[in-house]
């Protein structure tokens, strides 16, 4: 009996396809736990360029692992504190300035009508409602305050994941893992050190210039807005935009146009400078992911693991894309989610 290796090709696609819907639904329905072991993988593979510095100066490694500790010790339970009490606070002054954001969208459209320009209500307060924004950046910090109270799985995972890390390559060896292998997981590794360490630097000076502006401006809450900032920035492309918004919002209805205009100048130049220019100048070739892919894995690991998934989608990105450089099979995939279009050379060179 002969066999159509055209059907047999095909009946390959759908096999592979439908594992791979599985996988997925796995991975969201295991988001709780997942998310926790993700979040504390990442967090020790930045801890880890820092243990690497401090052995190189001369630092005893029992020591440096006590200073990492005291570090995540204090910025989980830290961040986490203040994060949760601020987000109560704001939660509950949220209808109010929902309503008072409702009650100037109302009167921006009677000033309208004054001009003879006429505009719906009705479909204005419906498909454009400013004050839905502080829901979504509500829920967001809901949801990483969530994420937070694993806390202490996060701090003991990370603490034992870097007590395993310098044995690990040598077990991975003992096992039989090809050289190959081995070389593609420290690519993998030292790719997101890299951008992790580069991207934590650049989020953090744009809150900390984001918290000194507000508080110039007495918008309340900067040191919160501040750390909004800091997070969203993780986000590519959208982050910024969406952490503007909030303070935004709550300058205009406290204090007026011109405090709202001056916050919007102060986020459009900390956006260019940092984001545009720095960001660029410091990240480089190499950790480069196209504009769409990096849009649709945001709402992809968003819509799988939450605002974590949103937070860590570009450093899975780059985990799949090194991990198919490696393989000749699948470098084809490697190249659609690259920015850049490699040359004839480096298509041989890779092939090889």
């Amino acid at each position: 009996m002969g066999v159509d290796l055209k059907e047999t090709g095909e009946g390959s696609i759908v096999i592979i396809l439908a594992c791979i819907v599985i996988v997925i639904a796995g991975l969201r329905e295991a988001s709780s736990i997942i998310v926790p072991f993700l979040l504390s993988f990442f967090i020790a593979i930045m801890c880890g360029g820092l243990f690497s510095w401090m052995r190189r100066k001369g630092i005893p490694a029992f020591l440096a692992i006590s200073i990492i500790i005291l570090i995540i010790f204090g910025a989980i339970f830290g961040m986490g504190a203040y994060i949760g009490a601020s987000v109560s606070d704001f939660i509950q002054q949220l209808p109010f300035y929902q309503k008072r954001i409702h009650d100037l969208m109302v009167m921006v459209i009677k000033w309208l009508r004054g001009f003879n320009i006429y505009i719906s209500e009705r479909m204005i307060l419906r498909y454009f409602d400013p004050g839905s924004i502080m829901n979504i950046i509500a829920n967001f910090l809901s949801g990483l305050g969530s994420a937070l109270t694993y806390a202490f799985l996060i701090f003991f995972t990370v603490v034992f994941i870097l007590v395993e890390a310098s044995s690990f390559s040598k077990k991975l060896a003992a096992c039989g893992t090809s050289r190959t292998s081995l070389e593609t997981i420290d690519r993998i590794v030292r790719s997101i050190e890299k951008y992790l360490a580069l991207k934590t630097w650049i989020s953090l000076s744009t809150g900390i210039v984001v918290t000194l502006w507000l508080m110039i401006l007495g918008v309340k809450y900067p040191i919160l807005w501040g750390v909004v900032a800091f997070l969203l920035n993780y986000i590519p492309n959208i982050g910024p935009f969406i952490a503007a918004i909030p303070p935004i919002l709550l300058s205009l209805v406290d204090s007026g146009l011109v405090s709202a205009s001056l916050v919007t100048l102060g986020y459009v130049v900390i956006k260019t400078v940092m984001g545009d220019i720095l960001e660029p100048i410091f990240m480089g070739r190499g950790l480069s992911l196209s504009i769409l892919v990096v849009f649709l894995s945001l709402i992809f690991w968003g819509w799988v693991l939450g605002p974590v998934g949103m937070l860590l989608c570009v450093p899975l990105t780059m985990i799949l894309k090194i991990t198919c450089e490696s393989f000749p099979s699948t470098r084809w995939i490697a190249i659609l989610l690259d920015s850049d279009v490699p040359t004839h050379e480096e298509n041989i060179n890779g092939m090889d």
